[in-house]
């Protein structure tokens, strides 16, 4: 009988730290974005919405991408869960953001940011287990994630900590 160590055993279920860059995520017309293509810069995932109270946040996500585009990659993470503040289809958000905003950075399909359909991506960025730094909860639109450069989360910042802040700049300067 062949002895198998028990950490080559794994239940399904079982959490462990796993490179950002290995989440599969499309983007708003439906086509794979490959996270790897970041490394080396940072990433600011925000989770937006069309009919939020933050969704003037959008303009100053653009200012960060244009200020920062050499060594940050602004992600908007269209998302429907908070209020139904983004109920349109991946052409509306598209549009929307386009034509009122002139968002430029790039935009991912809608997906679930929390709850039992969450997806991997907001499973790594809110559970330590994955992300090897810290739990949290996504608690309204605009929250923000920044992952450094190394592809180590660094923080998660609440809807009221506008993009241009202090808090987030400070790691890109």
């Amino acid at each position: 009988m062949r002895l198998i160590k028990s950490s080559v055993l794994k239940k399904p279920n079982d959490q462990e730290q796993t490179s950002i860059y290995d989440i599969e995520i499309n983007d708003l017309s439906g086509n794979p974005i490959n996270l790897k293509d970041f490394q080396g810069k940072y990433l600011l995932f925000v989770n937006v919405a069309s009919k939020c109270g933050f969704t003037s946040q959008y303009k100053a996500l653009q200012s960060l991408h244009d200020n920062y585009n050499d060594k940050l990659m602004v992600i908007g993470v269209p998302c429907n869960q908070f209020g139904g503040q983004e109920p349109g289809t991946a052409e509306d958000i598209g549009v929307f953001c386009e034509r009122n905003y002139g968002v430029s950075f790039l935009m991912t399909e809608k997906i679930n940011v929390k709850g039992t359909n969450q997806h991997p991506l907001y499973s790594w960025l809110t559970t330590k287990g994955l992300n090897g730094k810290s739990n949290s909860s996504v608690k309204w639109n605009f929250q923000k994630y920044l992952v450094g450069q190394n592809g180590k989360l660094i923080n998660h910042y609440l809807s009221i900590t506008g993009p241009m802040s202090n808090k987030i700049t400070k790691h890109l300067n």
